[in-house]
């Protein structure tokens, strides 16, 4: 037996053997394959074994089968060129440049800029468990649709949880959804119409400006301050533009790391209802503070604030699954329209979330994770503040540093000279809508404590500086 093929069930076999005489040029576009009988024969496998790998190939693609006449090698796509498969040096750096290059990097790629964990940090034998258990469900659970609002059990635990951060939902009021950005979405859907003028932080989360770009919004930017968004020039905008909707993050800022004050909080609700405004809240980190923040859904009762939130970041960001909490009249809007645009709910993510989020062990990995990002800030800032990269202010919780770069070095240019050594960099501008984010930079620390990220760094810097 070929030393490649050893260790393989028949099936995987037959399947490397196939493979191998294509790629050999043994059997050619078009060519038709040996019978099912006459490859089992002289393989000395069974025919049902020859037809599960037929039918895995075919599957793949490598293979077409012709009913009455037989199996054939499809034709096959041009040759992989490898300089196709660098970075896009030349790409602008504009809000999906971080997403485009975190999302497309390589195993082996380094990612500081990207907006999630190492998979290490997940709690994977906890999904593994909930797998299982899913595994072992009725057969509505595995292949029916869910319910328009969602999966009714998971709602109420998103309804205890919301009722510790001060925010009383019944789970009526609760809308799962397959994810935040879905939710931003729905809503925008929901409250925008094109022309309409929708209020940010600047800097932010950089998605917000293609989601509102995508739905045709006029987006006007408010600075960011570490408690909040200058409430002086906030009233201004807010008189002047008369916008329909501000979008925000209350609890951990992205991508300042920064936590709303309650006097903020206040002033801004004051203005909501003043200027019949009405209010974002996404708060998708939550479970990464130590001490709840103040919440605007909170304070309001949602009657001008709409809270979403996600498990993307603390479960899996496979297991897509994010939920919405609003009045009760905006929910059964919002519910129509998530029929109108994705039919039923993902049920299959929402009962894998809520087994995981149910077994007990969630907290204690919210926990660990906890401490394990507070240690991964502390390293990280020292490790960048000795390059003279400043952290804007000290997180108090979180797994994001904004950070300034030394005088006259242009983040963007620091960023494509550190792509281009596999390492992805999140450059200031991406965040900012009045592109006033120049030398400023944020990083994830979860994804930052390999040491070549700051040997490329200090190599860069040392070049932009001379």
């Amino acid at each position: 037996m070929n030393a490649e093929l050893a260790g393989r069930t028949r099936v995987e076999m037959v399947v490397a053997t196939i493979h191998q005489r294509i790629s050999g040029r043994s059997l050619t576009p078009g060519a038709r394959l040996p019978s099912v009988r006459g490859l089992a024969a002289s393989m000395k496998l069974s025919t049902s074994t020859v037809v599960d790998a037929y039918e895995r190939l075919v599957a793949e693609g490598a293979i077409l089968a012709r009913p009455g006449s037989g199996f054939y090698v499809a034709n096959q796509a041009a040759p992989f060129a490898l300089a196709e498969a660098g970075p896009k040096l030349d790409r602008a750096v504009d809000p999906f440049w971080i997403s485009r290059q975190s999302l497309e990097a390589g195993e082996s790629d380094l990612k500081p800029g990207c907006g999630w964990l190492p998979p290490a940090w997940l709690p994977g034998e906890a999904m593994r468990r909930g797998l299982r258990t899913l595994s072992r469900a009725d057969g509505p659970a595995l292949a029916d649709y869910g319910q328009p609002l969602g999966l009714p059990p998971l709602r109420q635990l998103i309804s205890r949880r919301m009722g510790e951060r001060g925010i009383e939902a019944s789970p009526d009021q609760i809308m799962l959804a397959e994810s935040g950005t879905q939710a931003i979405d729905l809503l925008c859907r929901f409250l925008l119409e094109p022309g309409d003028t929708v209020l940010v932080d600047d800097p932010c989360y950089f998605n917000f400006h293609a989601l509102l770009r995508a739905h045709r919004a006029k987006i006007v930017g408010v600075p960011y301050t570490p408690s909040g968004p200058d409430i002086e020039l906030f009233a201004q905008v807010v008189a002047q533009e008369r916008p329909r909707l501000y979008i925000t993050n209350s609890a951990i800022h992205n991508p300042t790391g920064a936590v709303l004050s309650p006097v903020t909080a206040h002033r801004l609700l004051k203005l909501a209802d003043q200027f019949d405004l009405t209010i974002i809240e996404d708060d998708i980190f939550a479970d990464f503070e130590y001490t709840p923040a103040p919440r605007l859904a909170a304070f309001d009762g949602l009657e001008r604030v709409i809270h979403i939130g996600s498990f993307s970041k603390t479960l899996s960001a496979s297991a897509r699954c994010g939920f919405v909490v609003a009045k009760p009249e905006w929910i059964d809007g919002l519910t129509d329209l998530k029929i109108a645009t994705s039919f039923g709910g993902g049920r299959l993510t929402a009962e894998l979330v809520l087994n995981v989020l149910s077994d007990g062990s969630y907290r204690k990995h919210m926990e660990t994770l906890r401490n394990r990002l507070s240690r991964a800030m502390g390293e990280v800032s020292a490790r960048l503040k000795g390059l003279g990269i400043t952290p804007w202010l000290e997180p108090p919780a979180g797994m994001f540093l904004w950070c300034r770069l030394p005088d006259g070095v242009d983040a963007a240019d620091v960023a494509r000279a550190a792509l281009e050594r596999k390492i992805v960099l999140a450059p200031g501008n991406a965040f900012s809508l009045s592109q006033s984010a120049t030398n400023f930079m944020r990083f994830n620390v979860s994804q930052t404590l390999d040491a070549r990220v700051f040997e490329v760094l200090g190599d860069v810097l040392g070049r932009q500086r001379r």
